[in-house]
């Protein structure tokens, strides 16, 4: 549970784990024990996924290590493109341009290295952001896996939007764009060479013009998040513990494919801790609310669009979910590492 707090890491003694990277409270606790106390500053302070850099401007960095590199609906190239993006657009900023940085280990098929570029290439062509400048490293055989992508992105405000977690209020709407969980199962059957009778795709794609579509209708959004790592549960909880606010969920409202779902019983997951890489979540007064969901199923990355939930006065900043069975559970972080290298 949000409130909930860990042992401090063992900074003397302590080693990174996989759990580290997976999108939960470990992550969580490394970013702030490690790196936000090292650069502390008020810009970095808002823990949000894009900063304010002045002139109007904001920023972002992702790094991209997904394995398998080429999966169903995407490859890291086309993934490194869209992941920032969507960085850019939940801070409510139209993307200007990208960089791009490589590390590439000796060895690596020159074929599959064009092939990354022409994806991220013709991702930024359709995205209408172009990728300006970059880096390139190799590293010896054995010592980098393939082909690391780091990208940075920048983006211009749009006036007086700034959507943020500080914002949030009790009695605020939660809408989804669609359904949860296609990329993380679609990476996971890749991996592991499963076939399932409908096809797993991931969801990954460009969502600024969705938010743009949004914010156009809804000027009053409060807060937009991307669900990747840790899924819609680990979103929402770090949305909680920034707002001092709980949340309660409706399970029968979020959509999951039938086939993602058959995927996540078949493997013990819950689709809520599943990564995304083509969905967001929009938190705003409910007066908006409707006009941000027609706005929203409106364009093709909304059609499946939902309310699921809403904001709720709870010092103890728990996420709740109403089940299809007419119980109540919580809806916690991610206790450890459920996919490695899912983006």
């Amino acid at each position: 549970m949000s409130a909930v707090r860990r042992r401090r890491l063992d900074l003397a003694q302590g080693r990174v784990e996989l759990a580290h990277g997976g999108g939960g409270r470990a992550m969580g606790q490394l970013v702030e024990e490690v790196f936000r106390a090292a650069f502390d500053n008020p810009v970095l302070a808002r823990a949000e996924d894009a900063s304010p850099i002045g002139g109007g401007l904001v920023m972002t960095t992702d790094s991209f290590v997904v394995s398998p590199l080429f999966f169903p609906g995407g490859d890291i190239g086309s993934l490194a493109v869209h992941g920032t993006v969507n960085d850019l657009a939940m801070a409510g900023a139209a993307p200007v341009a990208l960089s791009a940085a490589f590390v590439i280990e000796e060895g690596f098929p020159l074929a599959d290295l064009a092939r990354i570029a022409a994806s991220m290439a013709a991702a930024a062509r359709e995205a209408g952001v172009p990728v300006v400048t970059g880096d390139t490293k190799v590293v010896e055989r054995g010592k980098g896996d393939g082909v690391f992508v780091t990208t940075t992105g920048i983006g211009r405000c749009r006036p007086g939007i700034a959507p943020s977690a500080g914002q949030v209020r009790p009695g605020d709407v939660i809408l989804l764009n669609g359904p949860v969980g296609d990329h993380g199962v679609a990476i996971m059957a890749a991996r592991e060479g499963m076939e399932f009778a409908e096809p797993l795709l991931s969801d990954s794609a460009a969502l600024h013009g969705l938010v743009g579509a949004l914010l156009a209708a809804a000027p009053g959004v409060r807060c937009l998040r991307d669900p990747t790592r840790g899924g819609l549960a680990a979103t929402l909880n770090e949305v909680a513990d920034r707002c001092g606010c709980g949340m309660l969920l409706q399970e029968a409202a979020i959509p999951v494919r039938p086939a993602v779902a058959a995927a996540c019983e078949l493997l013990g997951l819950d689709p809520l801790h599943v990564a995304n890489e083509g969905k967001l979540v929009a938190i705003l007064p409910p007066g908006e609310a409707e006009a941000a969901l027609a706005a929203l199923r409106a364009h093709p990355l909304g059609r499946e669009a939902a309310r699921i939930g809403t904001v709720t006065e709870d010092a103890r900043r728990y996420v709740q979910i109403d089940t299809r069975f007419g119980g109540r559970r919580m809806v916690d972080w991610l206790a450890g590492e459920q996919l490695p290298r899912i983006c």
